[in-house]
């Protein structure tokens, strides 16, 4: 994404959604100052790792490539916590093939935060991997779930992958999004080998109050607020 397309202000935006002020950072995670607590969606551990073992040849490296990137962001914002929204695997099987060196890693942050993992669609059963895990968690006023619906205020979710294509100046811009109208906030996918639909798309229709739909995309280096007149398919 072409950053240079965006407003100036050169941190990322806070994002607040029923009266909760979150900090939605350029991986796809959210991080929640007040509770000290890193929301993520969508890791999809070993996605690749399952085609490969069905035949396709793919490089199986996007348990570590997603690792590294929730470490990272465990450090830089020192959360105490760590809730993963479903779809924490790719298979319902997918926790007990993980290689040796990538179970070390997962098993560390499980000893060093509090980890809950809800359960998804690619996932509906319980991990081998330590930490809580439940289908749904109802915090100071929110619902955090895998998939999002209509009509439960203050639900926070995956499972759609939302991107946001813009277009400004003549130019487009596609980038992986969190989306919300304050009733409903919809996180982007955080693993490394995961797709991303367009909020545009039907999947999203009758989710949103689009009158009151936020958008924010991801950059490089920071988040990214944009106006909702800007979008277009594809």
């Amino acid at each position: 994404m072409n950053n240079a397309a965006f407003a100036q202000p050169t941190e990322s935006p806070l994002l607040r959604f029923a009266g909760h002020n979150f900090e939605p950072l350029p991986s796809g995670a959210l991080y929640w100052h007040a509770r000290q607590t890193l929301l993520v969606a969508d890791l999809h551990f070993e996605k690749m790792a399952s085609f490969a073992r069905r035949g396709q040849m793919l490089p199986p490296y996007d348990t570590g490539m997603t690792l590294s990137r929730l470490e990272a962001d465990l450090r830089r914002t020192g959360a105490r916590k760590l809730i993963s929204l479903g779809d924490t695997f790719h298979r319902a099987d997918s926790s007990t093939l993980l290689a040796n060196a990538e179970r070390l890693r997962l098993d560390a942050i499980v000893e060093s935060v509090d980890c809950t993992w809800l359960s998804g669609n690619h996932d509906p059963a319980p991990h081998a991997i330590g930490g809580f895990c439940c289908a749904e968690l109802e915090l100071d006023g929110l619902t955090l779930s895998h998939e999002p619906k209509k009509g439960k205020p203050g639900l926070v979710a995956g499972h759609l992958h939302p991107a946001a294509r813009i277009a400004m100046e003549g130019r487009t811009a596609r980038s992986a999004c969190f989306v919300h109208d304050n009733r409903v906030l919809i996180l982007p996918a955080y693993g490394s080998s995961t797709g991303a639909l367009n909020i545009l798309s039907p999947a999203f229709f009758g989710l949103l109050n689009w009158p009151t739909v936020e958008v924010t995309m991801l950059g490089r280096d920071r988040t990214y607020p944009v106006s909702t007149k800007r979008l277009v398919r594809g």
